[in-house]
């Protein structure tokens, strides 16, 4: 683990406060591929990974990388025997297998090339943004950190024995469960321009966990609906959970009013970059600054945050904006104004089209697009929906189950140091001390630094 997590005060958020961030990232999401021409690029993350690198951010966050998610966590969620589909599927076995195709396809949502196709590493590539969520939460319920991030995470539709949209494991939904495990009540805010269906649904009757969703909605052409075609204002939540679905077809404004009476105990943030203008899919108009609104507006709160990705189909802005709502995070932003460049790092020639800019400009027939009449009206219903809960519902709350050493659960592993830069005090304590490894934190590397000053001096020279 390198560490850090001493976020600056942000001047997006009210207050002054510090946050400590912790930040994860797999190097291996960089070689996973749908297929040669899908529209969902994981590599996106590693663009945006390379982006908080190159602007400075990585020494203001704890660095983690987890363990994958066990098959055991994502059963907690997902069917048996759609676990055992995604864990034994291959492109091989679905091309060769007449029956196991057709009960991919018809049973699960697997299979063709554009939607949700059996692409190699598939289970692998789950488990690993799985794990990332699931260990982003429980950084939260430990108190390690105020704020934790996982960008491969988000996948919203999946539902627990179907992929769709893209998502073959609900992430977010694991890490919910986390994280009601210790506080009583979690808000879930969905930015994404694709209503987030798999986690409402999974919450639908729960008065614990709110989910607001802002998105896009309605007919694309007079015989389809913009995908899932879900998320209609009148989808309110059912039993104990009826108005505990709130969702908002294009911004109306109501995201003060949902914490004020809902009072969650921590917030998950999903932040979707298809809703940015200039979107292959999205067809919405945020800039990255405006998408970035939300996190400052939340991480305002001073409540336990966990952000993670989503959609996204023009990497190029997806990496920009996950970068600079990682800056929001640790309270970097104004280090990176609208006239910022792109700096050499790897991937520079992939925002030539965006003028080299972090701040891309929104193209002027976006931009042209008039928000809808109907908006105020969109917030009065809404708001109607929220009159209707009891503030701050009484619930049932239990312990935990047990902590995460019993379960098994390991926030943070080795890596081999040449992934990633290691903090100059890891460096050192690694060149004094290579048998003792294992483990690394800050605290151990600063006494050591005390021990070494003479080692010190001789790496200098």
């Amino acid at each position: 683990m390198a560490t850090g997590g001493n976020s600056l005060p942000s001047p997006s958020c009210a207050d002054d406060k510090k946050r400590r961030v912790c930040y994860y990232y797999d190097p291996g999401i960089a070689h996973i591929k749908f297929s040669d021409d899908h529209v969902m690029v994981p590599a996106r993350v590693a663009m945006a990974h390379s982006l908080v690198g190159v602007y400075g951010m990585l020494g203001d966050m704890s660095r983690l990388r987890t363990r994958p998610a066990t098959e055991a966590e994502i059963r907690r969620f997902h069917s048996p025997e759609y676990v055992d589909l995604l864990r034994d599927l291959t492109p091989e076995s679905y091309f060769n297998d007449a029956a196991l195709r057709q009960k991919a396809e018809d049973d699960h949502g697997i299979g063709g090339k554009d939607d949700c196709p059996a692409f190699d590493r598939l289970w692998k590539y789950c488990r690993g943004y799985a794990g990332g969520s699931l260990a982003a939460a429980r950084a939260l319920v430990d108190g390690a950190s105020d704020i934790a991030i996982n960008w491969s995470g988000g996948m919203h539709h999946a539902s627990a024995c179907k992929a769709t949209g893209f998502c073959y494991v609900n992430d977010i939904v694991l890490a919910i469960n986390e994280l009601l495990g210790t506080f009583r009540r979690v808000i879930y805010v969905d930015i994404d321009a694709h209503h987030g269906d798999g986690v409402q649904n999974a919450f639908l009757d729960s008065n614990r966990v709110m989910t607001l969703s802002f998105h896009r909605y309605g007919k694309i052409t007079p015989h389809k609906n913009f995908f899932p075609g879900s998320g209609a204002i009148n989808e309110i939540g059912a039993g104990a959970g009826e108005h505990y679905s709130v969702n908002v077809p294009l911004d109306a404004g109501v995201r003060a009013d949902a914490m004020e009476v809902f009072q969650p105990e921590a917030i998950v943030l999903q932040c979707g970059a298809d809703s940015l203008s200039g979107d292959r899919l999205g067809g919405m108009e945020l800039s990255v600054r405006g998408h970035a609104e939300c996190v400052g507006f939340l991480r305002g709160f001073n409540l336990p945050l966990l952000l993670v990705g989503g959609g996204g189909y023009t990497i190029n802005h997806v990496a920009s904006t996950w970068c600079y709502e990682t800056a929001v995070a640790v309270g970097k932003e104004r280090e990176l104004p609208d006239d910022i460049e792109i700096p050499s790092h790897g991937y520079e020639l992939m925002y030539k089209n965006q003028g080299d800019k972090l701040h891309y400009q929104k193209s002027t027939a976006t931009a042209a697009r008039k928000r809808s009449s109907s908006a105020e009206v969109t917030k009065g219903k809404v708001l109607e929906h929220l009159s209707q809960i009891e503030r701050a519902p009484s619930v049932q709350f239990q312990e935990r189950r047990g902590g995460n050493n019993a379960a098994g659960v390991e926030l943070y592993y080795d890596r081999p140091p040449s992934l990633e830069d290691d903090e100059p005090a890891q460096r050192l304590h690694r060149l004094c001390f290579p048998g003792l490894t294992k483990r690394i934190k800050l605290r151990w590397c600063l006494v050591e630094v005390r021990k070494c000053k003479r080692k010190w001096d001789q790496l200098q020279r």
